[in-house]
Parts: C-alpha cells; structure tokens; sequence
C-alpha cells in the first residue's frame, strides 16, 4: 500500500485548502446567522453591516504584519497561534449576548484571521513549484469559496436543529482540530519533511532559509498598484459574502431555506472560477513564457467580464435573471484570484508572506467600507441592487489599473546583493 500514500507536497496543499475552507466558514457563517442574532438583538441593517465589517479591522492591520511575521518565523508556527484565536473567536461568537458582545468577537476573529492568508502564501513560496502557483492559489481558493457556499445551508441546517449559537460552536471546533493536525503534518522547510521525496524538492524552489531584511518602503511602492488592484476586487467579494443571503431573502421575499440555496448557487459559480483561473493562467505562462499576459491581462479581461454580468441588475428584478448575473459576476471576479495571489511570488519570491500581505490589505481596506456602506445604502433607498453599482465603477477602473502591476519585473532590492546569481531564477 505505500505506492497509495499521498506526497508531501500533496498533503501540505490539502491542509491549506482545508485551512481556507474552515477560515471561509468561519467568517461568512454571521452572514445567514444574522437572520437569527438580528431579530434576536433587533439590529438595523446597518448594524448588520457593521457586524459583517468588524472583522476587517483588525484583519487589515495585521495582513502586513501577519506577512512579516511568517517570513520572520515561519509558517507553522504563524498558522498554529492564529488558528487557535480564530477557532476560540468563533466559539466567542456564539455565546453573544448583543450587539457589542457580537461586535468584539467578530474583532478578535479578524485578529486570528489577519495572518493567515500571507502565511499560506508563505508556505506556497517553498512547497509548490513556479509554474504551479496559479493553480495552488486557485484551488485553495476554491476551498475558501467553497466554504461560502456551503455556509449558508450549513447554517440554516443547524438554526434549524439547535438555533444560530450552535453554527459558531461547531465551527469553532472544526478550526481547533486543523490546527492539532497542522502541527503534526507540516515543516517550514520541504527537505526537512520525513517524506519528501528527491523528486518533489527537485522542482521545488532552492531559497534562503533567512530572509534578508525587508526594505520596507521599496516594497510597499513596488506593491502599490497590485494592492489598490485588489481592493477594486474585494470591494465585490465582500460586499457578495456579506449580503448575498440577506438579498435573496429580502429583496425577493423569499424564506431562508430557498434564499440559502440561491445564495450557496452564487458562490458556487466562484469555486469554479478559483479553480478554472489558476488553471488557465499558468497555461498561458506555461505557454507562452509571458508574466503579464498569464497575470495581468488575465486579471483586466476578468475584470470587465465581471461589470457587464452585473449589468443586467440594473434593468430588470427577475430573481432568475439576478441568479444569472450575480452567478457570472462571482465566477469572473474570482477567475482573478489565482493570478492575484501569484503577483507576490512572482514580483517578490524572498519576501512572498510580506508582500501578499501588502495586496491583501486592499482587500481588507474594502471589507471594512463595502459591508457597511452597502447596509447604509439598503436602509436610506431600500434598493438592494444599488450596491452593485460601485463594485461595477471598482471593476472598470481595475481594468485599467491591471496593467500597472508588472509581475514579470521582479523585486530586487535586498536580495540581489545577497544572491546576484540566482536573484533571476530564485522562485
């Protein structure tokens, strides 16, 4: 049977995917729980937003330094202190008595979180070979997607056993358990693994096991337009992962049971998309040996693709129509992530957890504004598809934006007087 057992690589991949699967579930579950705490607690739908965003406050403060701290300390240990916070987090949730109480728990989920993408990143810098990084950060992306879209019915499931406190505690504990089997299966460095196997570190990259100081501002400018390019992305993720359920049960007076599953349908299509966009942009670097057409111009083309599915909510309120085009928006929006999420090991291979957390920082920077802007605008107009028309304005400047991030220049500063010989091909 040892002919059946899983490659290391293979293993470390899987466990990512669960972590952003678990982490999904974990931050997207108050979504359809806001049916149950907000009439419980009697909360305005701005206050459902506020709830949705409290998160990403401290989940924006901490990518960067989230990012330096897995580069500094590795990303075993990162990922083990921010699984335990965010599992203990989401059990906190549950036990909420209003909406401070819900407020501070979502606060220290955002904590726990804020780390954990640039650590993966991190991670994916040694484990997976170049030319599989758009698939590695599509898949695992899949996984958080999938989280979404089986979070709703997940949810309502168990609202409907046991009530809404009970969703946090049992996903609380799935967290817990990852971080146990995450400790025993992963090693910071793949040569170090028991069972890796010379075929695997052969395509795997040859970096430093230090990694030279950070030149701070350099790489924050170097990173700038890939951040703001992602904030334009993120402004529709979250403003999709925060309202979704809520539009469905309430702008087509639909019950929750039939609202989760059109909502689950729409983040379903974003599985796809994750998995499909990795897939296809290292295609085309495979291809054709070009960065910018397998990253950028991926990215702009799915950017449009993205505003013209979301058009049609603005001329007509058929709920078919709606799951159509909100459907087709998330698949193109997420067809981005893998070439997204590739940038920072491309731009910066030595300092990958540092600047993935930088790009991250847009996305945060939205999930503060977008979910709160969005309750307020549903409260003043009582319009729920009027939110769609910044993420349309946001896709169509990213566009544009797209083709300044240049991921075929890579990063050198700091590293080149440290390794000019392999500063071209250290990846």
């Amino acid at each position: 049977m040892k002919h059946l057992r899983l490659r290391a690589t293979t293993v470390v991949l899987i466990m990512l995917c669960l972590m952003y699967f678990i982490t999904y579930l974990d931050r997207v579950n108050v979504s359809t729980a806001a049916a149950g705490f907000a009439k419980e607690f009697d909360l305005s739908k701005t206050e459902i937003g506020l709830v949705f965003s409290a998160f990403a406050y401290p989940y924006l403060v901490f990518q960067i330094i989230g990012g330096w701290v897995s580069d500094k300390f590795g990303a075993k240990r990162t990922l083990i202190y921010c699984g335990i916070l965010w599992g203990i987090a989401t059990i906190l949730t549950g036990f909420a008595g209003g909406l401070f109480s819900l407020l501070m728990a979502r606060l220290l989920l955002g904590l726990g979180e804020g780390a954990t993408f640039p650590a993966a990143t991190t991670a994916m810098s040694r484990w997976v070979a170049k030319e599989n990084r758009g698939f590695a950060q599509g898949i695992t992306h899949a996984f958080a997607r999938i989280g979404n879209a089986v979070a709703p019915a997940l949810v309502v499931f168990i609202m409907a056993v046991h009530g809404w406190r009970e969703s946090f505690y049992i996903f609380g504990v799935f967290s817990l358990i990852w971080v146990l089997v995450w400790a025993f299966v992963f090693t910071e460095h793949p040569e170090k693994h028991p069972r890796i196997t010379t075929e695997e570190l052969a395509v795997l990259p040859q970096g430093k096991k230090n990694t030279p100081k950070i030149p701070w501002g350099p790489l924050f400018k170097r990173m700038l337009p890939v951040t703001i390019v992602y904030f334009c992305y993120g402004w529709t993720l979250w403003l999709f992962l925060s309202w979704i359920p809520q539009y469905f049960l309430h702008s087509y007076d639909l019950d929750i049971k039939k609202s989760a599953l059109f909502a689950s349908s729409v983040f379903f299509a974003g599985v796809v998309g994750d998995t499909l966009g990795g897939i296809v942009s290292d295609k085309i670097l495979k291809r054709t040996g070009n960065l910018k057409r397998a990253r950028s111009q991926m990215v702009s083309v799915c950017m449009l693709l993205t505003l013209l599915s979301l058009l049609p909510l603005m001329f007509t309120h058929n709920v078919y129509i709606s799951i159509l085009s909100l459907s087709a928006g998330f698949f193109f929006a997420e067809m981005t992530i893998g070439p997204m999420w590739a940038i920072p090991m491309d731009i910066a291979p030595q300092y990958s957890g540092t600047a993935s957390g930088m790009m991250n920082t847009g996305s945060a920077l939205a999930a503060i504004i977008s979910p709160v802007l969005s309750g307020y605008l549903i409260d003043r107009f009582g319009n729920w598809e009027l939110p769609f028309v910044g993420s349309m304005i946001l896709m169509g400047f990213g566009v544009f934006l797209a083709f300044r991030m240049q991921p075929d220049s890579k990063f050198e500063q700091g590293a080149a007087a440290n390794a000019p010989a392999t500063a071209k091909a250290g990846a």
